[in-house]
C-alpha cells in the first residue's frame, strides 16, 4: 500500500481561436438592445477579455464535449510520454455530457481509446473536477491502481445560443456572457516522475452546504429554489414542452452569489482553523471564480482579517481563458505547470466554489523534486494524539462539540425547520444571562496575567472592552421579538449557564490563566462558525428582520477577527506542552458546559 499520490503531468484543450468580447454576440446570436446592455454590464464586472467556443462563426457546434476531454487527456499523456493504454483509471467531471445516457466517462473512454480501465463520472458543476481528483488520488494511494487520469471538461456554449432565450430573463443572460468551453486534465501516479518536479497531492477536501441553501444555478426546472414532483423537464411530456417552459435555459440566481462568496470565505477560514492551511506560508493559490468582483471580495475579506496578503501568490487565467466550469481549475493548473510557475518545496492551494447548490472543494499540493520529496503533511482527519499539536487536539474537541450541538433539541428544531419564535426568545433569554458575565471574567483574567504575559493581558483588556455591551444587543433583539425588557433583565441563569459562568470565573482567577485560550477557542469558534448561520436560519424560518437577529449576525462577522488573533497566539512559542494541556482541558470543559446551557433551554 502506498501513502502518496502525485500529479505528474497536465494538459489542456481550448477549442477554436480566442473570441474577444465584441465577437461574442456574433457567435451566440440574438442580441437586442436590452440584451446588449446586459452583455456590456456583465463583461465589465467579470473581467473576461477572451474565451473559446466549440462553435463556428455561424454558431454551429464543431466538437463534442467528449472530444474536448479526450484532447486534453492526450495533451496530459503526451506531457508524460504515456499512451492511453497505460491508464488504469479515468475520472471525468462535467456539468452536462453530450448524451443523457451513458455516463460521460464511458463516452470519453470510447473516444480516447486505450485498454480496460476503471471509470468514474463525477457529475455536478465546477467542484466536480476536484471530486474526480480526490477519487483518483485515493485509489492510487491505496495501491489499487498504478496510474489514473482526471479530466474536467465543459461545452456550455450549446446552452447559450439565442434560440434558448426567447423570454430573455436576466438570470439566464448572466451565464450567457460568463461561460465558455474547454477542458483540462492531469495524470496521477504513486511516485514523482523522474525527469522533472511533480505535485504531491497532500489532501483534497470537499463540502456541500446544500442542506442550508436552495438551488442557485440550475437547468431542468421552473422558477423557485426547489424542484417540485411532476414539474421538472422530464415531467412535461416532451422536450419541446420543457423548452417552451424555459426549463432548458441555464440560469443563475445572481442575488445569492454574495452569500456564496461569504460561505466560501468561511470554508476557507475553516481550513486555517483546522491547521490545514497557513495563508502566510502558501506559495501559490489557484482560485476558480466566475468574476473578478468575487476575487476583490476575497482579497478585501482576507486583508481585513489581519492576514498578510500577497496578491502575487494568486493565479487565475479567467481573463484570457474564460469561465470553463469544471475545467477551469485544471486549465489554470496546466498553465502554471507548463510555464514553470511552481518550484520544488513550494505549496499550492486549489480552491473551487460551486454555485449549483453551494458546495466548495479545496486541494493542497506540494511541488517535489524528481529525486527528493518534501515531508508529507499530516492526513486531513488524523486522530489527535495525547501530545499532538494544540491545533490538532483542539480540532478533536471542536468535532465532539459540533456533534453535541447537533443533538441539542433547539438546534435540531432549527435544522429541520420546526423552531418557533418561542425557541428563539428562549435562546436570547438564556444567552443574555451568560453573556452579561463575559466581560467580567475576561477582565478578571486580564488582572491575573503577569508581566511576562503582558501581551495576553492587553489582548484580554481590549476584548473585554469590545464585549462588555454585548448583552445589551441581546436585550434589543429580545424586545424586538416581542419579549419584555424587564423579563430578560430579571432572568436567572439556567443550570448550564450557572456551571459555565462559575467555571469561567474560577479559571480566570488563577495566576496566568493561559488555559482560557481554550474557552475562547470554543466561544469565538461559535461566533465565526455558527452564529451567522443561526441568524440566517432563524431569520428565514421565522420571517425576522435584521434588527431581530443583530446579536448573532454581528458575532458571525466580528468573531472572525477575534478568532484570527486567537489563532496567532495559539501558533506562538508561548504555547508550550503545559500550556497546550491547560488550553485543551479548558476547551473540553467549556464545550460540555456550553452544550449543557443550550440543552437546558428545554428544561426551564
Amino acid at each position: 500500500m502506498t501513502e502518496t499520490a502525485f500529479i505528474t503531468a497536465a494538459g489542456s484543450y481550448l477549442p477554436g481561436p480566442p473570441v474577444a468580447n465584441d465577437e461574442i454576440a456574433g457567435r451566440l446570436g440574438g442580441v437586442d438592445e436590452r440584451g446588449d446592455r446586459l452583455r456590456r454590464r456583465i463583461l465589465a464586472a467579470n473581467g473576461i477579455t477572451s474565451r473559446h467556443y466549440a462553435l463556428d462563426a455561424q454558431g454551429r457546434t464543431t466538437e463534442l464535449n467528449e472530444e474536448l476531454a479526450a484532447a486534453a487527456l492526450r495533451e496530459a499523456l503526451a506531457d508524460r510520454g504515456l499512451g492511453a493504454g497505460e491508464l488504469d483509471m479515468l475520472a471525468t467531471a462535467t456539468t452536462q455530457g453530450d448524451l443523457l445516457v451513458p455516463g460521460f466517462a464511458s463516452m470519453v473512454h470510447g473516444r480516447l481509446g486505450g485498454g480496460p480501465m476503471q471509470l468514474l463520472s463525477a457529475a455536478g458543476v465546477c467542484a466536480s473536477s476536484l471530486a474526480a481528483l480526490d477519487a483518483a488520488a485515493a485509489k492510487v494511494r491505496l495501491g489499487d491502481l498504478r496510474r489514473a487520469a482526471v479530466v474536467g471538461s465543459e461545452l456550455s456554449s450549446r446552452w447559450l445560443r439565442h434560440s434558448r432565450f426567447n423570454r430573455g430573463e436576466a438570470d439566464a443572460h448572466f451565464l450567457r456572457w460568463m461561460l465558455s468551453d474547454g477542458a483540462g486534465a492531469v495524470v496521477v501516479e504513486p511516485r514523482p516522475r523522474p525527469d522533472r518536479p511533480s505535485l504531491r497531492v497532500d489532501w483534497v477536501r470537499g463540502v456541500s452546504l446544500a442542506h442550508e441553501h436552495q438551488v442557485c444555478m440550475r437547468a431542468g426546472m421552473g422558477d423557485g429554489g426547489e424542484p417540485v414532483a411532476g414539474q421538472t423537464w422530464q415531467d412535461l411530456g416532451t422536450a419541446s414542452a420543457a423548452e417552451n417552459a424555459g426549463m432548458m435555459r441555464l440560469r443563475q440566481d445572481t442575488a445569492a452569489l454574495g452569500a456564496l462568496a461569504e460561505a466560501g470565505l468561511r470554508e476557507f477560514k475553516e481550513l486555517t482553523r483546522l491547521g490545514l492551511v497557513d495563508l502566510d506560508r502558501l506559495d501559490h493559490v489557484l482560485c476558480h471564480y466566475s468574476t473578478n468582483a468575487f476575487r476583490d471580495i476575497i482579497f478585501d475579506q482576507i486583508a481585513s482579517s489581519g492576514s498578510a496578503l500577497n496578491t502575487d501568490k494568486w493565479f487565475s487565467n479567467l481573463e484570457s481563458r474564460g469561465n470553463t466550469g469544471a475545467a477551469s481549475i485544471f486549465i489554470a493548473l496546466e498553465e502554471c505547470w507548463r510555464t514553470g510557475r511552481f518550484e520544488p518545496g513550494q505549496t499550492i492551494l486549489l480552491a473551487v466554489p460551486e454555485s449549483g447548490r453551494f458546495s466548495f472543494a479545496f486541494a493542497h499540493l506540494t511541488c517535489v523534486d524528481a529525486d527528493r520529496e518534501a515531508p508529507a503533511p499530516a492526513p486531513v482527519r488524523e486522530a489527535a494524539p495525547a501530545r499532538g499539536t494544540v491545533f490538532a487536539r483542539l480540532e478533536a474537541v471542536w468535532e465532539d462539540f459540533e456533534r453535541r450541538l447537533d443533538e441539542v433539541p433547539v438546534m435540531r428544531r432549527l435544522a429541520d425547520g420546526s423552531a418557533t419564535i418561542e425557541d428563539y426568545r428562549r435562546l436570547l433569554f438564556n444567552l443574555r444571562q451568560q453573556v452579561a458575565d463575559g466581560a467580567r471574567w475576561i477582565s478578571r483574567a486580564a488582572s491575573n496575567f503577569s508581566v511576562e504575559n503582558f501581551d495576553l493581558r492587553s489582548a484580554a483588556i481590549g476584548h473585554a472592552a469590545e464585549e462588555h455591551r454585548d448583552f445589551m444587543m441581546i436585550e434589543r433583539d429580545f424586545v424586538a421579538c416581542g419579549g419584555s425588557l424587564d423579563e430578560i433583565r430579571s432572568g436567572e441563569k439556567n443550570i448550564g449557564s450557572e456551571a459555565l459562568s462559575a467555571y469561567m470565573f474560577h479559571t480566570a482567577s488563577a495566576p496566568d490563566p493561559v488555559g482560557l485560550l481554550g474557552a475562547m477557542f470554543i466561544i469565538e469558534g461559535l461566533g465565526t462558525g455558527k452564529a451567522a448561520e443561526w441568524a440566517r436560519r432563524f431569520k428565514d424560518l421565522l420571517g425576522l428582520g435584521d434588527d431581530q437577529v443583530a446579536f448573532l449576525a454581528y458575532h458571525g462577522e466580528a468573531d472572525d477577527d477575534h478568532f484570527a488573533k486567537l489563532q496567532a497566539i495559539l501558533a506562538s512559542d508561548r504555547v508550550d506542552e503545559a500550556a497546550a494541556d491547560a488550553i485543551v482541558k479548558t476547551a473540553k470543559v467549556v464545550a460540555r458546559l456550553y452544550a449543557l446551557q443550550l440543552e437546558e433551554l428545554d428544561h426551564v
